[in-house]
């Protein structure tokens, strides 16, 4: 089995644990509207979908030393994917017309991307320099995006998405300079990248509560959206990642980015009309309609 496949197929499994976990997340949230965060420490329930988040992350983490930036961070927007049918099944309804479309689309949009990002496993890292920079210039855009203004959500969730996007990105350093033998596994290049790694991770997941906020629909879409176009233009500027068929590839990619965008759209759009209450419909008291 070649390092690409094995890349794909445990991003694959990740995707699906992520989406397994978003849905039972939104349930718990549905379900104790206004419950603080001491009642959701006493859940079983939550600690299985923190389990989980866990697991996938794992899984990310071990996908990117098998396969390039270019691959790996796309197959995340099969979590939104996943996370569709799973909510309709749990929510005791079928899947509308416009969800099985924004499947499709972003099904194949992606398809259309690793046809054209396929490639070696990484070996390539960035260097501290490099680290540095990219780091400082994520911070810098996190804060502007972060600034009080109009549509906080999406700007947050934006945000959210090009910090997990950077977290991801050096994580591949991390994971590549640890498993190389030709120097220590814990050089000072590895714990510093590694402290990174886990402040833009965690910074990532704060920004996507505050997002969440307003709803979840539009929020996940751009998260989803930002998170590997973040990493793409790291993979493709410093790592050495490229897309195969010179400027007709990148056309075909593209063209790839633009219909799982769409999709991802309508997934989005048909998940907020999923979330709202119908006409006439009382919501319970101390909740508000809007959500």
């Amino acid at each position: 089995m070649s390092a690409l496949l094995v890349a794909v197929l445990l991003s694959l499994v990740s995707a699906v644990t992520y989406a397994v976990a978003a849905v039972t997340q939104a349930r718990l949230a549905a379900r104790g509207s206004g419950a603080g965060a001491l009642r959701l420490l006493g859940s079983g329930a939550w600690w299985g979908a923190v389990t989980l988040n866990a697991a996938a992350a794992l899984l990310h983490v071990v996908a990117l030393g098998y396969g390039p930036l270019t691959v790996v961070q796309p197959l995340g927007a099969l979590t939104l994917v996943a996370a569709v049918p799973l909510g309709a099944r749990m929510a005791g309804r079928p899947v509308s017309a416009v969800e099985w479309r924004g499947t499709a689309l972003t099904l194949a949009g992606l398809a259309t991307i690793l046809a054209t990002a396929s490639g070696p496993a990484p070996d390539d890292v960035l260097s501290v320099p490099e680290a540095l920079a990219v780091a400082g210039g994520t911070a810098t855009l996190i804060g502007l995006l972060s600034w009080p203004g109009a549509h906080p959500g999406l700007r947050h969730a934006t945000a959210s998405g090009v910090a997990s996007g950077v977290a991801s990105a050096l994580t591949q350093t991390v994971t590549v300079a640890a498993t190389d033998r030709t120097g220590p596994v814990l050089d000072v290049r590895v714990i510093g990248v590694a402290l990174l790694v886990a402040a833009f991770a965690a910074g990532g997941l704060l920004l996507a509560q505050t997002a969440y906020r307003g709803g979840l629909g539009a929020p996940l879409a751009m998260v989803t959206l930002a998170n590997p176009l973040a990493a793409a233009v790291i993979g493709l500027g410093l790592l050495g990642e490229h897309l195969r068929g010179g400027a007709p590839g990148v056309a075909f990619a593209l063209f790839g980015a633009a219909l799982a965008s769409w999709g991802v759209v309508l997934l989005s759009r048909a998940a907020e009309g999923a979330s709202a209450p119908p006409e006439g419909v009382e919501v319970g008291v101390g909740e508000p309609a809007g959500g």
